[in-house]
């Protein structure tokens, strides 16, 4: 819900609580006026006087609340997230100049997979040992083009660009 819908449900609720205490307040002088001996100079009616006087500030600090959410700004974070992820969706161009034949096959096999895969089928799909795989994945990622993210015991491979 929107700041502004939430404010003026909160408004409303304040509003309620107006009515309901001045229906109370009505209600309590009636009682009095027919129970009491004393007439007007009666404590019941200061007592009264009192609960209707804390219910309405209690009245008023709801109202305030509502009033502060319909004034103020909406967040706009959700606005700022999406252009953000916008803007990654948005495939760039690789320079693939000054990679070797394995280091370009590599970065071909990822653009192919959506951009990430796992170490093992890399090394699986390139037909290459731990060792050079290892190796190979340190200059591409020295060199900023990929990132390897911990996944339990495997690791997945993520092109950045």
């Amino acid at each position: 819900m929107k700041n502004k819908n939430v404010g003026f449900l909160i408004c409303g609720i304040a509003v309620i609580m107006v009515v309901i205490v001045m229906i109370f307040n009505l209600g309590m002088k009636d009682i009095v006026s027919q129970t009491c001996t004393h007439g007007p100079s009666c404590t019941m009616y200061d007592s009264i006087a009192i609960q209707t006087y804390l219910s309405l500030a209690l009245a008023g600090i709801v109202l305030i609340i509502g009033l502060f959410f319909i004034f103020s700004k909406e967040n706009e974070t959700i606005i700022l997230k999406t252009k953000i992820i916008k803007e990654k969706l948005k495939p760039k161009k690789l320079d693939l100049a000054g990679l070797d034949k394995d280091e370009k096959k590599l970065i071909i096999l990822l653009q192919q997979e959506n951009n990430a895969m796992f170490q093992k089928t890399l090394m699986e799909k390139m037909d290459i040992g731990k060792v050079k795989a290892t190796r190979l994945l340190d200059r591409l990622e020295a060199k900023q083009l990929i990132e390897r993210k911990r996944r339990g015991m495997n690791n997945i491979v993520v092109l950045k660009a």
